[in-house]
């Protein structure tokens, strides 16, 4: 046993350097670098950052870059090194109304308060490929671009697209929780059934985009029985305030790339509430359209025993959304089946001879 143990020892450094080697390629080709990551993958990056549950833009490129672009062990990267770090303290909430806003637009009103701002998208792209990419050369003189690609609009305050339905009452009041508690925070409470919103979002917030993805898209084929618009989605610079006891007034520490998403469901009502829209919610970090849409769907899917609604379809059900949606928990559960499990299988082996040999006998004439 411990020859075969400092067997295995050796194999896997010798995994670790190979590893390395494929990681940086051919020696004639220009090693990435983590400011290109960062700048021209900024997508992945956001993706990253989400799930990996820190907001870093520099950090989440460099798992990037050290997991081979395989962003679900960038993620796993981040979180690991997130678990390392000490909680300081608690952000006051966004103001979102106070985005300083890229890209800005709705499904349900053409002329919506302050403007829709279309930004970059691929919404009207025609998904051919641009060979012309293959043809163009590393320019170090771009490294100024990089510095001032990210600079919002000038764009101000933006009223809330729902501020016009609740003006109407045809959209349900978002109201805090009796008592108006702080939220539960995930990360250092485990979940307990039922949840509440808050926590609902978290989990969502950190959500594999795939998963999230597949349930959004289960509500609109017939399983949740929603019909959604897309009230505003708004991506943005948004600012991240704290306010330390020892101080006891605000502070502004930093401005973060965010993406919002307010959905809107048609609810035919009960008898206390007459018919009207109710919300889906999605808050995510960096540019991640796709990722907010479905949270908000899934978020409005997850509300149906607070809205009196039959929970028939698997979005609607929060333990099995909420138990399976995490990334990492669901690779490392189905990777974890790579390692060795030599005396498992064995004694699997042994039970199965035993039984057909039961089997047999009991047949025998």
């Amino acid at each position: 046993m411990y020859v075969a143990v400092k067997g295995g020892e050796k194999a896997i450094e010798n995994s670790y350097k190979l590893l390395e080697l494929e990681r940086r390629g051919p020696a004639e080709v220009l090693e990435l670098q983590v400011k290109q990551i960062q700048h021209q993958l900024r997508l992945s990056v956001a993706k990253v950052m989400n799930e990996g549950a820190l907001y870093d833009p520099e950090l989440a490129a460099l798992a990037i870059k050290q997991a081979s672009g395989d962003l679900l062990e960038a993620c796993f990267l981040i979180r690991t090194f997130r678990s390392s770090l000490p909680r300081l303290g608690y952000s006051k909430p966004m103001d979102t109304l106070k985005m300083r806003v890229k890209r800005r637009i709705s499904a349900t009103f053409k002329d919506l308060p302050g403007g829709q701002l279309l930004g970059a998208t691929y919404d009207y792209t025609q998904r051919l490929l641009d060979f012309s990419l293959l043809d163009q050369k590393l320019n170090t003189d771009d490294e100024g671009y990089f510095e001032n690609s990210s600079s919002p609009s000038d764009v101000g305050d933006t009223p809330s697209v729902m501020d016009i339905l609740e003006q109407e009452n045809l959209l349900q009041a978002d109201t805090p929780l009796p008592g108006d508690p702080d939220p539960k925070d995930i990360t250092r409470e485990p979940l307990h059934f039922p949840t509440d919103r808050p926590t609902r979002l978290q989990n969502l917030v950190r959500s594999d985009e795939g998963f999230l993805l597949a349930m959004a898209y289960s509500t609109q084929r017939g399983y949740g029985h929603t019909h959604p618009f897309a009230a505003e989605i708004k991506y943005g610079f948004v600012s991240l305030i704290i306010e330390p006891e020892e101080l006891g007034f605000p502070i502004d520490i930093a401005d973060i790339e965010v993406t919002e998403c307010q959905m809107i469901n048609q609810f035919a009502g009960n008898k206390e509430i007459a018919p009207q829209f109710t919300r889906g919610y999605g808050l995510v970090f960096g540019h991640q359209e796709r990722k907010a849409m479905a949270m908000s769907l899934v978020d409005r899917s997850l509300r149906a025993r607070e809205l009196d609604e039959p929970v028939e379809s698997p979005a609607q059900m929060e333990e099995f959304v909420l138990s399976h949606s995490d990334s990492l928990e669901s690779s490392g559960f189905v990777q974890h089946l790579k390692l060795p499990h030599y005396v498992d299988f064995q004694s699997e082996l042994e039970l199965l001879r035993r039984l057909r040999s039961n089997h047999s006998k009991e047949i025998t004439p």
